[in-house]
């Protein structure tokens, strides 16, 4: 069996008073989900989250690795994918969508998020990181 292996992140930003979350849809398929891509080369973990997440929105990021989800899926027959996820805050909001992979890029609050998201295991992560992110900005 062969084995892939992703990083991203959940991308938190305050808006106001108010906490939201950055969701892509991908060209492929056309679900909502979280900024990943594959580990090149002798990258970290937490070293691709942060180049995928500017390749496909164009955000920096700074990322806490404190959160770390790991999903496990089988994409196709014979292949096992883990996709790693942590807790990112964006340093600015200007998003520009890879054109090749990203079809939509928006912002939503917390509380609209997993009505977004279109995986269960992406909800599972989304509650994860909502949780550990409130807990830790107090």
């Amino acid at each position: 069996m062969k084995t892939e292996k992703s990083c991203g992140a959940v991308v938190f930003r305050k808006s106001g008073n108010r906490n939201q979350i950055l969701l892509i849809k991908h060209v492929n398929g056309g679900h909502w989900a979280f900024p990943k891509g594959h580990v090149e080369n002798n990258e970290t973990e937490e070293e691709t989250a942060l180049r995928e997440i500017r390749e496909e929105t164009g955000l920096s990021v700074k990322l806490d690795s404190g959160y770390r989800k790991v999903v496990t899926y089988s994409p196709k027959y014979n292949v096992k994918k883990d996709v790693v996820y942590f807790v990112a805050t964006a340093d600015n909001s200007e998003t520009v969508a890879q054109e090749d992979e990203i079809s939509q890029i928006k912002w939503v609050y917390i509380e609209d998020a997993i009505n977004h998201v279109s995986y269960e295991n992406d909800k599972k992560v989304l509650m994860g990181a909502i949780e550990y992110y409130i807990d830790n900005n107090k």
